[in-house]
């Protein structure tokens, strides 16, 4: 893997690889995460994915993909830290693999580069029609969040733990942003997103670096570039001196309750090995213990979020059970801070967080975003990286690094008739 500067505030990450029948090109741009433009920047691939100046609408797009042998451009919106990502990620045949040694590179990424610098527009603004579906559809997609309770309790969580936080906004805005926004608005904060946010590549495929980057500095070469904005560093969450518990009734059958912790550590791989003992995986306390053996939640996990210094638990719950689970999730968390482990609890954890390293290499999407996480972040580990540090952990880092976990903020979401 190399990472390098390809122009101002353009880089690109080259992962080679040659055991896979395709190759995968990304395009990613990085910006801060902000209230007020998170909605917007979620809709604009969206509405350049519907054309470009040469393809201008997706029936003629769709045909000029297929000629290129089914090649695919999905357009990504992601949150990375405190930083929204937003670009295409294309998927194609590898030119090892190509009939009669086409090269597929070249023009798939000059189509990346149309998408981006010259799509379809009428009067100087975006298609009015492209604009309105997008719009509808991203609406839609914010307000179906809540039909899915186990991420609508989740989001609801990061968003009171970190309500003064970029960390707490959705990745796709809110509904009331979305609902506010104007064509002509959108055509200058597109330009002021292609002009200002770092743009991160991504290839991984057969083809030599220099090759590639010949032919995503002419896919790219009439992109604007002007005072271009640095990365969010994500800053550590801060500790509260009480916990903030937010109890909401909706129409549902089962309770959700989430909880977030605050981690005063910065041993990363310790933490890593803490969460994963915890609620990270199939054999974690969480899911032997409240789940399988007390039969407490119908699940419950918890994940560490490495950039914030937070751990967030995810369960699902009968409503009367509310603080049987609460008082043995917290036990349990105990019970890891005192060392209160088997060997092999430690060992399954250590195995379960390199087998996911080592897997990364085995998925070209899982590497492009995991490296778009790191460069998002400002983190320049790579799985091979991690994988050592988890290694080396030792089982008294662990007990200390989690003795600072404290439990920060909870959400339960509970039944209309359970709240009357």
């Amino acid at each position: 893997m190399t990472r390098t500067k390809l122009a101002d505030g353009v880089y690109l990450t080259y992962l080679p690889a040659r055991k896979f029948k395709t190759s995968l090109l990304s395009a990613q741009f990085v910006t801060p995460i902000r209230q007020e433009t998170a909605a917007a920047y979620a809709l604009l691939p969206a509405v350049l994915r519907r054309g470009t100046v040469t393809y201008p609408d997706m029936g003629s797009l769709s045909a000029r993909l297929d000629k290129l042998y089914g090649a695919r451009i999905d357009y990504t919106v992601r949150k990375k830290g405190e930083n929204q990502c937003v670009g295409f990620v294309a998927s194609l045949i590898d030119d090892s693999f190509a009939p009669g040694g086409e090269k597929l590179l070249e023009p798939v990424a000059d189509l990346l580069g149309e998408l981006v610098c010259d799509p379809a527009t009428e009067r100087g603004r975006f298609v009015p029609a492209y604009f309105e579906s997008e719009k509808t559809n991203l609406i839609d997609a914010i307000r179906s969040l809540i039909n899915d309770k186990r991420d609508y309790a989740d989001s609801r969580l990061l968003r009171e733990m970190c309500a003064d936080e970029p960390y707490g906004i959705p990745r796709l805005g809110d509904e009331k942003s979305a609902e506010k926004l104007q064509l002509q608005k959108l055509h200058v904060q597109y330009g002021q997103l292609i002009a200002t946010s770092q743009l991160e590549l991504f290839y991984s495929g057969s083809a030599g670096r220099e090759r590639v980057e010949r032919a995503l500095l002419s896919a790219f070469s009439t992109l604007p570039r002007d005072n271009i904005r640095d990365v969010a560093a994500a800053r550590t969450h801060p500790a509260r001196e009480a916990v903030h518990t937010v109890t909401e009734a909706l129409d549902v059958t089962q309770g959700k309750l989430g909880m977030g912790f605050s981690c005063g550590s910065s041993d990363t791989a310790a933490l890593l090995m803490g969460n994963t003992l915890f609620g990270g995986s199939s054999n974690s306390k969480l899911f032997l213990n409240v789940r399988e053996k007390l039969s407490l939640c119908y699940y419950a996990s918890s994940l560490y979020h490495r950039q914030k210094g937070m751990i967030t638990v995810s369960s699902g719950i009968e409503f009367e059970n509310y603080q049987k689970a609460y008082d043995e999730i917290l036990a349990q968390l105990t019970a890891v801070q005192n060392g209160d482990l088997e060997d092999w609890e430690l060992e399954g954890a250590r195995s379960t967080l390199l087998n996911a390293y080592a897997s990364m290499g085995d998925s070209q999407g899982k590497l492009e975003n995991f490296y778009l996480g790191q460069a998002a972040t400002g983190q320049s580990e790579t799985p091979e990286d991690l994988a050592a540090q988890v290694r080396g952990v030792t089982p008294q880092r662990i007990f200390e690094a989690m003795k600072t976990v404290r439990l920060d903020t909870v959400y339960f979401l509970r039944g209309k008739e359970a709240a009357e």
